[in-house]
């Protein structure tokens, strides 16, 4: 993604390049804008579909901050209906814990969708950039694409808002289940640019910048998110979360976001995360 308008535009009259521009900015959705550009110039449905998206990801990048954050100035955030409350914040690292980011309902309805897909977690190989098993990491999960279906959609959105991150700078929503004994020792999210294999994966929508770990579940006994660097520990409360921004103020990745899922002792750990990117993903 570049800075500049692509070249299609040269094929719109002024007038409808201002309003597309216009509309994009104002969060107008991209089917409405297609339809009204067939209907209205005479373009191919190819180009009017490339300069919409196009329009709406220019828009996002003059008005993106350097990476995800919360408004952490008010204790209770209206997400689009869903009132969610901040428990705790740490600037540096930059952390925010929430709570009632899901209802009790849709943490049931993401177990369930999930259950039907789950297959055990991966870790990204350091040479290669090829996805393969490892003891460190014990779970199983199931990844859902962005968008999938009207839950996803709507929980995708309700994230875009509180974490300030478009939701197509972010990867598929992946359901992750812990059982006694499973856990995922302490890593990054953000992805090694020194080493070859990680570094495959920043060729498409660019660095990790942001993690949400949303809990879909109680725990009897352990299963925390904790940050050993810094002695924090988010202990798992159903329809609660955990972000933290990946990258610090510079941009660079943050040494501090050493984090781990801590074994489960007792009772079944579900956890649900979003990864923001640099970029559209």
């Amino acid at each position: 993604m570049t800075d500049s308008l692509p070249e299609a535009f040269a094929s719109l009259p002024n007038n409808w390049r201002v309003w597309l521009l216009e509309n994009a900015a104002r969060g107008c959705t991209s089917q409405s804008m297609y339809e009204l550009l067939i209907e209205n110039c005479a373009i191919t449905p190819e180009i009017a579909k490339s300069v919409v998206e196009q329009a709406i990801v220019y828009q996002q990048r003059q008005f993106l901050p350097s990476r995800p954050d919360v408004n952490t100035r008010e204790n209770m955030l209206d997400a689009a209906g869903q009132i969610v409350e901040i428990v705790m914040t740490l600037l540096n690292p930059r952390i925010v814990v929430f709570r009632n980011v899901l209802t009790d309902k849709e943490c049931d309805a993401l177990v369930s969708m999930s259950s039907q897909r789950q297959a055990r977690s991966t870790v990204v190989e350091s040479a290669s950039g090829l996805l393969e098993e490892h003891d460190e990491r014990t779970s199983y999960g199931a990844v859902f694409q962005r968008g999938e279906n009207e839950l996803i959609t709507l929980i995708e959105n309700r994230l875009a808002f509180l974490c300030n991150w478009p939701v197509n700078h972010a990867e598929g929503l992946q359901v992750l289940r812990y059982g006694p004994g499973d856990e995922y020792k302490p890593h990054f999210d953000w992805f090694d640019p020194e080493q070859p294999g990680p570094s495959k994966h920043m060729e498409h929508g660019g660095q990790r910048v942001g993690t949400l770990v949303m809990y879909l579940s109680d725990v009897e006994e352990g299963g925390g998110t904790s940050f050993p660097n810094i002695g924090l520990e988010v202990r798992p409360h159903k329809g609660g979360a955990v972000f933290f921004a990946d990258i610090d103020e510079l941009g660079a990745p943050d040494q501090q976001t050493l984090h781990a899922g801590l074994p489960v002792i007792k009772g079944v750990k579900i956890i649900a995360t979003k990864w923001m990117r640099q970029r559209v993903y």
